[in-house]
């Protein structure tokens, strides 16, 4: 996870001061601020969320009704009334497009990140650790991570791991996908190797007890640095029992959808459960680490959006009480948190998966695969929220607006997180790096 003897940037090998003073050269190259990516994996219904369609028949308006929220004459599906409070907060675009209804991972690994997490993108520019605390900045988040009974990441429909061509030292530390967060934090190494970083921890330690009696003078600001980096526990940052019980309690969702009370006869009954015992302890964490140094997190619980009513996915209405329950809370109490601590202008929230669903509800009361309008909600980051961005049409199946494709969120994220006037100027990126990066248009009425 951490890289102690040399860094890879653009073929060349820095040592760590080096990498240290190779980064202040462009000082306002990475903003203060981290991004937490909140994938709704299996294509969330844009009806049922953020755009019930209330004045349309039964078979397309919300199956789970609406409720008003704390914007004048916006109304949300009735599944989310704590988020519909913190609407004023919220931006929800409803002229969001991903172009197919194929089941992947594209907004977050896609063509408009040339194949590789978004993260990826950023921490190939920003650096792979926080230089001062040495947490990984791309780091992604699975249910493994806070309920060990949970099962294993899908990987047929996309690597939330991928870095593309930047390359695997670019890819994001998996938390969570080994087994457990406990495992994943385990040294496993052969007995030499292991006995190799004793040794090396005792000169660690001899160096450090040098600079505490004074040798200090002798170093360079960034050889400093890069000690107190090496020097410096991370592994607080990942444990929940470092953390308020209180606090820990109020993001917990276990108790909202109790595993007694999910059918059995729907295949997808365990992911389900996983979904509601992790998702906000999940959250937690990832604003755990974001204060820690993290720039970009990604948060997935699973395959869980997808709701055909058939053998596999519940109905809409049923779906939507497993699903949405543990989503309203979660997301709620991670805004409230993080407005809480001041920490609105600092962390982005991002919310959407890699599709919508059919504006028809169909024989079963599911709605199938839609690529042509997906729901898309954003909070903090220093954007423009409080608002509804586009329109659908009549029936919420296609923009009746501009619309807001994948590489316009791509570009809204990593306009957050850096300058890319100066992302230009950094040595070493290849122009296709470069163009993903800086070419497409931010979402301009977030900006």
């Amino acid at each position: 996870m951490l890289r102690l003897g040399a860094m890879g940037l653009g073929g060349s090998v820095f040592s760590l001061p080096q990498f240290l003073a190779a980064k202040s050269l462009h000082p306002g190259l990475v903003k203060d601020r981290s991004v937490v990516f909140l994938f709704m994996h299996g294509g969330p219904s844009q009806t049922e969320t953020f755009d019930p369609k209330m004045d349309q028949p039964t078979g397309i308006r919300s199956a789970t009704g609406d409720v008003s929220t704390s914007l004048p004459g916006v109304h949300f599906g009735g599944s989310f009334p704590k988020l519909a409070r913190l609407a004023h907060k919220l931006a929800i675009v409803r002229s969001f497009t991903t172009g197919t209804g194929a089941h992947d991972i594209k907004p977050i690994v896609g063509t408009n990140s040339l194949g590789a997490n978004i993260g990826s993108l950023y921490s190939r520019v920003a650096g792979i650790n926080d230089p001062i605390t040495g947490l990984p900045r791309n780091l992604a988040l699975y249910p493994k991570a806070v309920d060990p009974e949970a099962m294993p990441m899908i990987k047929k429909f996309g690597d939330f791991a991928s870095a593309g061509p930047l390359g695997a030292a670019y890819a994001p530390y998996e938390v969570g996908e080994g087994g457990s967060m406990q495992e994943d934090m385990t040294l496993r190494m052969a007995r030499d190797r292991f006995e190799d970083r004793r040794a090396l921890l005792q000169d660690l330690d001899q160096a450090k007890r040098k600079l505490d009696s004074g040798g200090a003078e002798n170093m360079t600001e960034f050889q400093a640095q890069a000690f107190d980096m090496i020097l410096g526990g991370i592994s607080d940052a990942f444990d929940l029992k470092k953390e308020d019980p209180k606090t820990v309690a109020r993001y917990d969702t276990a108790a909202l959808v109790h595993p007694d009370r999910i059918r059995r006869k729907w295949n997808n009954h365990q992911r389900y459960r996983d979904h509601g015992q992790s998702i906000g302890k999940l959250l937690l964490l990832a604003r755990r680490l974001c204060e820690r140094g993290a720039g970009f997190v990604t948060v997935t619980t699973n395959f869980v959006w997808d709701m055909h009513a058939d053998k596999n996915n519940a109905t809409m209405t049923e779906g939507m009480e497993y699903v949405a329950a543990p989503f309203d809370h979660a997301v709620s109490t991670f805004i409230e948190d993080v407005e809480a601590r001041g920490l609105s202008e600092k962390i982005l929230l991002v919310c959407c998966g890699e599709m919508g669903r059919n504006p028809v509800i169909n024989k079963n009361g599911g709605r199938d695969h839609w690529g042509k309008l997906a729901p898309l909600m954003l909070y903090g980051g220093g954007l423009k929220t409080g608002q509804v961005i586009g329109q659908s049409d009549k029936k919420g199946g296609e923009p009746d607006s501009n619309p807001v494709k994948m590489e316009n969120l791509t570009s809204t994220i990593l306009h957050s997180l850096l300058d890319p006037g100066e992302v230009r100027l950094v040595d070493g990126l290849s122009a296709d790096v470069v163009n993903a990066m800086t070419s497409p248009i931010p979402i301009r009425e977030l900006m």
